[in-house]
């Protein structure tokens, strides 16, 4: 707990831009004091300044490098990290992209000599690389995916169905909310084979063995009982149908995710299993697949099972 005089200290921490900044540039790579003042602009004696304070604050940590500190945001809970965490899921800011690009310029001058790939080799998933994305992998790997009878569990205005949507015989939405549906109805107007259908996952309004693959992507984090979910997946499922889903690691962070009206603080992974073996099925896999690259760096679990 904080005192006011904490409390106050604390909020005078982050209520400055430079420091922010700072953050920022730290989540995605390590950078010297220099070179941050390449970056940002700032007076080499303020960047040192902010660090000061922000390494006093658990934020920052520094590491020797060929004789150079180099700084990086720390992966702490607390007070301040998790007021940095709530406010960091609010920026969207051009200044901050500004820097970033900067930064990548300063890594490469760093390495001189070196090739893009080699200069960023151990951290490359923490890099922009104009092409390379999440999204474009996710497209290549679903062309070659054959997915029959899917059903999209929580399907949220239609960007996931939009994408397996070419790959699947029929594909069957099903979300709670009528004004969300309206939007995916609006996204996948031009395809002919979804359906989508109003309805509560806890009690899924399908017969029995109706599908050959269903995916909960990020479902249960909207549930207090995730153990229905996972039954009533099992029972729409065709023998030998396949469930994957998709869900956060167990964390602390409930203040930053109540904003998006989360039931629950995610999983570990064997409790997942348990869950999924008690509602019937067969793990065949089951653990930490991504970690974000921002605060609070929250980990993803993917798990596969089939009926």
């Amino acid at each position: 707990m904080l005192t006011l005089k904490q409390s106050t200290e604390l909020c005078s921490l982050l209520a400055d831009a430079s420091r922010q900044r700072l953050l920022l540039l730290l989540e995605a790579q390590a950078l010297s004091a220099t070179e941050l003042t390449e970056v940002t602009g700032l007076a080499q004696s303020r960047v040192s300044t902010h660090l000061s304070r922000l390494k006093a604050a658990g934020l920052v940590q520094a590491e020797k490098s060929e004789g150079a500190a180099l700084y990086s945001a720390r992966r702490l809970d607390g007070p301040a990290a998790g007021l940095w965490a709530s406010l960091r899921a609010q920026l969207d800011d051009a200044q901050a992209g500004a820097d970033q690009e900067r930064a990548e310029q300063v890594l490469r001058a760093r390495s001189k000599g070196q090739t893009w790939a080699e200069s960023v080799a151990g951290r490359m998933e923490r890099h922009y690389s104009p092409g390379r994305t999440w999204e474009a992998t996710a497209h290549a790997l679903i062309g070659v995916m054959q997915l029959g009878t899917v059903l999209d569990i929580a399907s949220g205005d239609g960007v996931f169905a939009e994408l397996i949507a070419p790959r699947c015989k029929q594909l069957t939405c099903v979300d709670i909310s009528d004004t969300v549906l309206a939007a995916a109805r609006r996204r996948l107007a031009g395809h002919s084979n979804i359906t989508l259908q109003q309805g509560d996952m806890h009690a899924l309004p399908f017969a029995a063995a109706s599908f050959d693959t269903v995916f909960a992507l990020h479902a249960l984090a909207y549930s207090a009982e995730p153990a229905s979910v996972l039954t009533e997946a099992h029972r729409v499922l065709k023998p030998k149908g396949t469930l994957i889903v998709a869900a956060l690691a167990e964390h602390p962070h409930t203040e930053t995710v109540r904003a998006y009206d989360h039931r629950n603080p995610g999983f570990k992974p064997e409790a997942l299993a348990k869950l999924l073996k008690k509602s019937g099925f067969e793990v065949t896999r089951c653990g930490v697949t991504s970690e974000e690259t921002r605060a609070p760096y929250f980990e993803v679990l993917t798990a596969v099972a089939r009926r």
